[in-house]
């Protein structure tokens, strides 16, 4: 008898240090619900991520079935739609209580994904407009920070019945155990301790929020977004793409002349007939075989629109050993058909 086949996985298309994305895999996680991860380079974001959505910013969930979900905060109630064994969205209360619990979440996100992160990504990356504005961001972004932090050392009675939190005990936002407001604020509050630890670290009025904070990053429900299979820290690779394996040097010279005619390690276009290259399944056995003394490798994504546009053909042909077909560039490589280089180790 045949095993049945569920439906697929949803596919989350993610970037592992994105605050954005960060939040959504904690939702997802808590939920318990399985995906399929592709990390994104934001360099060279792959075809098949804009095919389902053209601003192609992470994270983006596509359901099984379902219209996909191009906004974090879509992505984790859709997720605790799903399951919420924390009550994040504090559903299981009634009368007024709950009520002012869902407005005080709706605000503290809106303050954070509006003004806060303003102020943030202006005092991280500078301000293009007002190069001499990062302080004052610096100083609004704190500002915004010490009213978080009077809610969490105010002082809370117990309450029979809460549910627990999924990490380690509070106090959180919004009382006692952990909601919507803290996951969706925790990793932006992080990346603006990242960008200057010294400056978080001496802030003055921040006890509660730093104790907060720490908790969350020597927590497991962060660790356990971090790697796989909730993160990884290399790209998934597009099948729409073809790959070759290149060395560093070699690269670097091809760059000034702006064609790459190196077939593969030690062979030229020109002895070999065609430039080697792989299926997105085939690097990390063809850097196996070939390239893993080699020193500095990088990898070379390679648009095959762009070589056709070019009118260089790509011939699929058998390897003489194995009879596995490979993907072979007829003629030298255009430098502006590759759409990313990045050291390459497996």
């Amino acid at each position: 008898m045949a095993e049945a086949v569920g439906p697929p996985l949803p596919i989350l298309w993610s970037f592992r240090r994105c605050p954005y994305a960060i939040r959504a895999r904690l939702a997802l996680a808590a939920a318990g619900v399985a995906v399929q991860l592709r990390e994104v380079n934001l360099r060279a974001k792959p075809p098949e991520l804009l095919a389902v959505s053209p601003q192609a910013t992470v994270p983006v969930l596509e359901p099984s079935d379902g219209p996909v979900l191009s906004q974090s905060l879509e992505i984790m109630e859709w997720a605790l739609g799903q399951s919420d064994p924390g009550d994040w969205l504090r559903r299981r209360q009634d009368g007024p209580g709950a009520v002012r619990a869902q407005r005080l979440m709706a605000t503290l996100i809106a303050a954070n994904d509006g003004p806060f992160k303003h102020h943030l990504d202006r005092f991280k990356y500078g301000d293009a407009h007002s190069p001499g504005s990062r302080r004052e961001h610096g100083e609004a972004a704190y500002a915004i920070l010490r009213r978080w932090n009077r809610l969490l050392e105010r002082p809370l009675p117990l309450a029979a019945g809460a549910p627990p939190a999924l990490d380690q005990e509070g106090p959180w936002l919004l009382g006692q155990h952990s909601s919507l407001a803290d996951w969706a604020l925790l990793p932006f509050v992080r990346q603006l301790r990242l960008a200057d630890p010294e400056t978080f670290a001496a802030a003055p009025g921040l006890d509660g929020l730093r104790a907060w904070l720490a908790r969350f990053e020597g927590g497991g429900a962060l660790a356990t977004v971090m790697v796989p299979p909730l993160a990884h820290r290399q790209p998934w690779r597009s099948p729409s793409w073809i790959y070759h394996l290149a060395l560093a040097q070699e690269w670097r010279e091809s760059e000034q002349d702006g064609v790459y005619r190196r077939s593969t390690r030690g062979l030229s276009l020109d002895q070999v007939g065609f430039i080697h290259a792989s299926d997105a399944h085939q690097i990390a056995a063809t850097f196996g075989r070939f390239y893993v003394d080699a020193g500095p490798v990088l990898l070379l994504s390679i648009d095959p629109q762009r070589l056709r546009a070019a009118g260089i053909t790509i011939a699929w042909q058998p390897d003489p050993a194995s009879g596995e077909l490979f993907p072979h560039i007829l003629g030298a490589l255009p430098c502006p058909a590759v759409v990313v280089t990045e050291p390459y180790q497996p």
